[in-house]
């Protein structure tokens, strides 16, 4: 069961987020701070303690908007930790989502708070710690979400289920089996971000998913892969780079 300290300098919205984290049978505890000073105390405390100790802290839902400290440099100052907790935002203010995608946030819910949509936010974090538990020494990246917006809600869509990128200016427009999310982020930060998750530039407007590729087509001098029931075509530029790579992936 999960250890909670919920961080909010407004009092009321404080209350209502204890009381429906107190009232999820997932959650073991749950604590309050008024600001990011106490909820900084509060965490060193438990990491002084241990992940054992009754005074753990296993995940913050921060607000991001307090006097002092916002919750995004809470979260910063967390990064720096070894064994930092998990880390939600609760916000008013939707334009946060890329911030919170870079600090790797597990979910980022928006005010008001609704009780199912909390209850999805517990889920995701109870999931992520019984999975560290059962596997205290995983050996491959930490699996990534992307925060997308879907008619005004906040949702994360796993690098794992996306197939390819598409460029759109600063934009980027990411396609998994079940549809396409537009995101703004540049094509070429993915790029960067996700090569050792299997990411491969093949054109400049496409990035794809080294193991979503299906089949890889030459006719008269150019070069095309199959992701799915999607043909993209690959540059000149890229797909040497790109027979090389999967050449060596069939190899392997």
């Amino acid at each position: 069961m999960l250890r909670v300290l919920a961080v909010d300098d407004e009092a009321p919205a404080l209350g209502e987020l204890l009381y429906l984290l107190r009232a999820d049978s997932r959650v073991r505890s749950a604590e309050g701070a008024g600001d990011a000073t106490a909820a900084l105390r509060r965490i060193g405390r438990a990491l002084e303690a241990g992940p054992d100790a009754d005074e753990a802290v296993d995940v913050v839902f921060l607000d991001i908007h307090m006097p002092g400290l916002t919750g995004l440099d809470v979260a910063r100052l967390l990064a720096g930790f070894a064994r930092p907790p998990l880390v939600v935002f609760v916000t008013a203010h939707e334009g946060f989502a890329l911030q919170a995608f870079d600090l790797k946030a597990v979910d980022y819910v928006l005010k008001p708070v609704r009780r199912e949509r909390l209850a999805e936010a517990v889920r995701r974090v109870h999931d992520l710690v019984h999975a560290t538990a059962a596997a205290p020494a995983p050996t491959a990246p930490a699996a990534e979400q992307v925060p997308v917006e879907l008619g005004g809600v906040t949702r994360f869509v796993s690098v794992e289920d996306i197939a390819y990128v598409e460029a759109h200016g600063d934009y980027a427009r990411l396609h998994t089996d079940h549809g396409s999310h537009l995101v703004r982020i540049p094509l070429s930060t993915l790029e960067e971000r996700w090569a050792a998750r299997g990411f491969v530039r093949i054109h400049r407007s496409h990035l794809v998913a080294l193991a979503r590729i299906d089949e890889l087509r030459l006719d008269g001098g150019a070069t095309s892969v199959r992701v799915g029931a999607t043909d993209l075509a690959v540059s000149r530029r890229h797909a040497r780079h790109l027979r090389d790579l999967l050449m060596r992936r069939a190899g392997g």
